[in-house]
């Protein structure tokens, strides 16, 4: 319940909870379009400072202290931006917003999967990242009433949500020690796992547009109105929701490493639809399918982690904690050189095209060096 709990928070709403908000804040005059866009890739900014500053952080102080703080951080952000400041303010706050959630999600599924049952581990893995979903259906669903009110509204509204949600969790974290301090002699990554890393960084940028831009550009661009963005990301929260189960059992099925080709082979024309109709039929479906691959990558990652490293080992910790940080960046990169395309395109239809090529040059990666790496051992 802790493991979920921050994972909605601090992901699902701390940080997916701003996309369905970006046509309000466009309409009622707060910030321009490209002003918007810059605000969501400050929040990826965040996420890769959190998630590099995770374990150092954990290092100095009691993990269920560090947890605890960033979950009242991440509550402090909604209130915080209820307030039309200026432009560095939010971005501040949506920065730290991002700050949280990548501490959290580096550090609360590694607390508290020691303390599980191993015949339990994959299920409460899955509990635990679920809660990223349900903070995206969450947030499309209660932010078009909560609009109606007013954009300050709307923030305090999510804010009251998370501290509900931060109280229900506060005695849930296991007294853990502190991690080991990182030092020089950390793992080495091998190429196969930096080859990985960049399938990984890429994946998370080609699905980029869909996290931030597809509820705009349905709302604004398509003239569809706020309701209809809002459908759609209340069908990305749902993909979200069952993501990690899905391709969890796909894995177990096939295999960790085809379950990653065939996934990112179906991304590749997923994050095209927008690109051949405006009907939002497949608009939604395309909606959906990104939101399953989304978190649904997160279990593909860790598989293929443990196939290149001892599961539990050293290598295996640091190998995840760059993984970690390579889709953060991924993220970052594509979210603000997606924002500069937006602001002087005036429409995220491109975008979509260039996230379509990533998503093969991803595809193209992971298979040529996984083929080159099984010739190699032949």
């Amino acid at each position: 319940m802790a493991g979920l709990c921050a994972s909605l928070v601090g992901i699902g709403l701390a940080r997916f909870a701003y996309t369905p908000l970006i046509p309000a804040l466009i309409k009622a005059g707060w910030f321009t379009p490209g002003q918007a866009a810059y605000l969501g890739a400050a929040n990826f900014a965040g996420y890769v400072a959190g998630a590099l500053a995770a374990r150092p952080m954990a290092a100095r102080l009691p993990i269920r202290a560090v947890l605890r703080a960033m979950l009242v951080l991440a509550c402090l952000t909604f209130f915080a931006c209820a307030w039309n400041v200026s432009f560095a303010w939010f971005f501040g706050w949506r920065f730290l917003a991002g700050v949280a959630g990548g501490v959290l999600m580096v550090l609360a599924a590694p607390t508290i999967l020691p303390f599980v049952p191993a015949h339990r581990r994959g299920l409460a893995a899955g509990a635990i990242f679920t809660g990223v979903g349900i903070g995206i259906a969450l947030s499309g669903t209660l932010l078009p009433p909560l609009l109606r009110l007013g954009v300050a509204q709307a923030w305090l509204g999510l804010g009251a949500l998370a501290c509900l949600l931060t109280l229900a969790s506060w005695w849930g974290w296991p007294p853990a020690p502190p991690l080991a301090a990182p030092t020089a002699a950390a793992p080495r990554s091998g190429r196969a796992t930096w080859y990985f890393i960049a399938v990984y960084g890429l994946n998370a940028a080609g699905l980029t547009p869909h996290m931030v831009f597809l509820v705009d550009y349905v709302a604004r661009g398509l003239g569809h109105g706020l309701e209809a963005g809002a459908m759609c990301w209340v069908a990305f929260g749902a993909g979200a929701v069952i993501g990690p189960a899905t391709t969890g059992a796909l894995a177990d099925r096939i295999g960790f490493r085809r379950a990653e080709y065939l996934c990112l082979l179906l991304q590749c024309g997923v994050v095209a639809i927008p690109l051949l109709t405006t009907d939002m039929g497949p608009l939604l479906a395309s909606g959906f399918a990104a939101g399953v691959f989304a978190p649904g990558a997160v279990p593909l990652a860790l598989g293929r982690v443990h196939l290149l490293h001892p599961p539990g080992s050293d290598a295996a910790r640091a190998a995840w904690s760059r993984a970690t940080t390579g889709w953060a960046v991924g993220q970052m990169g594509a979210a603000y050189a997606f924002s500069f395309l937006f602001a002087r395109a005036g429409t995220a239809l491109p975008l979509f095209a260039i996230a379509a090529a990533i998503m093969v040059l991803a595809l193209l990666l992971d298979v040529t060096t996984s083929a080159g790496r099984r010739a190699g051992r032949a």
